[in-house]
Formats: C-alpha cells, sequence, structure tokens
C-alpha cells in the first residue's frame, strides 16, 4: 500500500496544487498478465505439439510483436473512445445548463435529496453550486453520467499496455535463447515466477495482501497454459 498523506497545510496546499494523478496501474497490471499469458500459452502448446525450440521462439516472438501491437492499439483506441464519450456528454450538459437551467436546476435538487439533504441545507447546497458553472458541470457529469474529469492519455494507456505486454511476455522465451536442457520447465517456472510477481506488486494499489494477490494471479495463468498445452498435445495426435 502506497504511504498515506500527511495532514499539515503546508502538505494540504501543495498536494491539492498538484490535483489527483492519473492512474496507468490497470495498463501495466492488463498487458503484463495478458503478456505472460498469451506467449506461454503458444510455447505450451508448441512444446505439448513436441514442435522444435526454433518453432517455438518463431512463434512465441511473433505473437510477443503481433499481439502487442495489437493489444496497444485497441487500449489507445478504447481510452480515446472514452475521452470522445466524456466530450460528448459534457457538452450536452453545457447546452443544457445555457437553454435549461431550470431543469438542471431540478436535477441537482434531486440529486442531493437522494444523499439524504433537506430543507435549508438543500437549497444553500444548490445554490453554491450553481454559483461556479464549471464545478456544477463537474457534478452533473460525476453524479448525472457517473464520468469523471480525470482522462487517461489514449497514447499512454497504449504505451504502458504495450511495454509490460513486451516484457512479460518475453520470460517464457528467455529459456529457449539459452544452452540449458529442460527449456519448457524452466520457461514454466520464469512464467509461474512472472506471474506471481505481477499479482504480488498490483497489491501495492490494493487491500488485498501481497501473496493472496500473487497467488489468484499465479492460478489464472497456470489455468490459460494447462488448457494450451492440453489443446497443443490433443492436436498433435490428432495429425
Amino acid at each position: 500500500m502506497e504511504p498515506e498523506h500527511q495532514h499539515d497545510a503546508v502538505a494540504i496546499r501543495e498536494r491539492l496544487a498538484e490535483g489527483p494523478k492519473v492512474s496507468y496501474i490497470r495498463d501495466w497490471v492488463y498487458g503484463g498478465i495478458d503478456g505472460a499469458v498469451t506467449t506461454f500459452a503458444i510455447v505450451a502448446g508448441a512444446v505439448g505439439a513436441d514442435l522444435s525450440w526454433r518453432v517455438v521462439l518463431i512463434m512465441g516472438a511473433a505473437n510477443l510483436l503481433a499481439d502487442g501491437f495489437s493489444m496497444a492499439a485497441a487500449n489507445y483506441t478504447g481510452t480515446r473512445a472514452e475521452i470522445e464519450d466524456y466530450e460528448r456528454l459534457r457538452h450536452m450538459e453545457e447546452r443544457h445548463l445555457r437553454e435549461q437551467p431550470r431543469g438542471e436546476r431540478k436535477e441537482l435538487i434531486e440529486i442531493y435529496r437522494l444523499k439524504g439533504y433537506r430543507g435549508r441545507s438543500l437549497v444553500g447546497m444548490v445554490d453554491l453550486i450553481m454559483a461556479n458553472r464549471d464545478h456544477w458541470l463537474d457534478v452533473m457529469m460525476v453524479e448525472e453520467h457517473g464520468l469523471s474529469s480525470m482522462l487517461r492519455s489514449p497514447m499512454k494507456a497504449a504505451l504502458s499496455t504495450f511495454a509490460a505486454f513486451i516484457i512479460c511476455g518475453a520470460v517464457p522465451l528467455i529459456p529457449f535463447l539459452l544452452p540449458v536442457s529442460n527449456q519448457a520447465g524452466i520457461a514454466a517456472v520464469m512464467t509461474a515466477a512472472t506471474f506471481f510477481g505481477v499479482g504480488s506488486l498490483k497489491a501495492r494499489w490494493s487491500l488485498i495482501p501481497w501473496w493472496r494477490s500473487g497467488l489468484e494471479t499465479l492460478g489464472i495463468g497456470l489455468g490459460a497454459a494447462i488448457a494450451a498445452y492440453a489443446i497443443g498435445e490433443g492436436l498433435a495426435k490428432l495429425i
């Protein structure tokens, strides 16, 4: 867990002046887990089909680059779509505030009535929010549409996913580049360690114990690997 912030006057001013930070942890975790899972799934499937180490490397490297670019592009497009949707809804709310201020006031009253405000407190709260148009818009975006003004950068999201995918996805291929025996076994151990490491690391931003988070991620990765190995072995017998 991250250390809690301080509450002295100077620390509060500095923290609020910086503003909230946009997190890209989900992009890193998503890319890291998927990179390790998909690459090792291909390695496990190829080993299950009794293919040569050269074929394993070629298939793994091809997946690493192609799927990495694909995921990064998809994340970029998806994040961009979120921003465009936010801009569309904010533009609509701006028009409503301009053309139908009474209706928007009624919505604001109902929002805070449902939160438990009544009488003078309710009216005072609504009047205070309406006094600042930008804040009024922010409130409507959050309360009516569930959207925060903290928007993630599509490029940073895409690069985070791609970097994590490449780093973690390359782990299962490393043993096949080295002059060692039992390459598949070593790849399995290294990939399992990667799964556990990614899961343990993401616990830093969670209340879940690091070992539990690591084991959960390890279980997901091993499940995909076992399925891929079984499929590869089964296809080899059929062919």
